[in-house]
């Protein structure tokens, strides 16, 4: 008996949604989103797809670090010159560009592939509670 996998169209219609960062904790909420990227709270989820959606976060700069994260979790940049790294401390990091924390956290939890790097794409992260993608009639979405 042969059977046939029915794969879902790739360029199916995508959603938005917004999501508030304020006061909720940075691992929960990006498994959260990572999850609506990939599109695995879908019932056609397919690995080699992208079927995810949008999501625009907003208030990033109110997102909360448990223990003692805030001070000593570092973040790492090389410049690809000869003693070209940098650190940067999350409270530095959380002060200058808020959204880069939620942006790092959600980047690891997605696939390290072109696939993956798409999907990064379709995620929008604002500091405070202004976003332009009213047009997009987003939905709330509470994580």
């Amino acid at each position: 008996m042969t059977s046939k996998t029915f794969l879902p169209k790739a360029d199916a219609e995508k959603k938005w949604f917004v999501v508030d960062a304020q006061d909720k904790v940075l691992g929960r909420l990006a498994t959260g989103i990572a999850t609506i990227l990939m599109g695995k709270n879908k019932p056609w989820y397919t690995a080699f797809l992208d079927t995810g959606d949008f999501v625009v976060v907003v208030n990033a700069g109110k997102i909360r670090l448990t223990g003692r994260k805030r001070t000593q979790k570092t973040y790492y940049s090389h410049s690809g010159y000869p003693g070209g790294l940098k650190e940067t401390s999350a409270e530095q990091l959380l002060e200058k560009r808020p959204e880069r924390v939620i942006r790092f956290a959600v980047r690891g939890m997605l696939p390290k592939n072109k696939l993956g790097k798409k999907m990064l794409t379709k995620l929008k992260i604002y500091a405070g509670e202004e976003h332009p993608h009213e047009a997009q009639k987003p939905e709330l979405l509470a994580l």
